[in-house]
């Protein structure tokens, strides 16, 4: 089978390149935006919302490292990159559903029931350990 190039293919290419054109034209002018914007800041910091960040970062991972690099960001691709790791890192790290760590602690009526057997029956336990629960 050979390939007959129709008229409508070279329509559908010519399209295709005035959209990308006109996407890296977009592109540019937005980059030469945040140059401005960059530039009248100086070396301050851009402070950003958690919300702000959080946009940033699912953005960013979804056009990948090398893309960012290409572009002029506000900050630098690491950091926007490291927002999403600690946003995934957040997402499944059930820290909401966890109540406590490690052992939970005796009630104190519990506490003083063993004292006052301790204190009664003295022959159970030795004089040290009493003294030393009793402090």
């Amino acid at each position: 089978m050979s390939f007959i190039l129709q008229p409508w293919h070279l329509l559908l290419a010519a399209l295709l390149g005035s959209v990308t054109q006109r996407q890296q034209r977009i592109i540019e002018f937005q980059n030469a935006q945040i140059e401005a914007l960059l530039n009248k800041l100086g070396k301050k910091r851009v402070l950003l919302t958690d919300d702000q960040r959080r946009i940033l970062a699912v953005k960013a991972k979804s056009i990948g490292r090398r893309a960012l690099q290409e572009l002029t960001t506000i900050v630098t691709p690491d950091t926007i990159l490291r927002w999403h790791r600690q946003l995934v890192a957040k997402k499944w790290d059930y820290s909401d559903k966890r109540k406590s760590v490690g052992r939970p602690r005796i009630r104190q009526v519990i506490v003083d029931l063993i004292l006052r057997f301790a204190k009664d029956n003295p022959r159970w336990a030795t004089p040290l350990t009493i003294s030393v629960r009793q402090e």
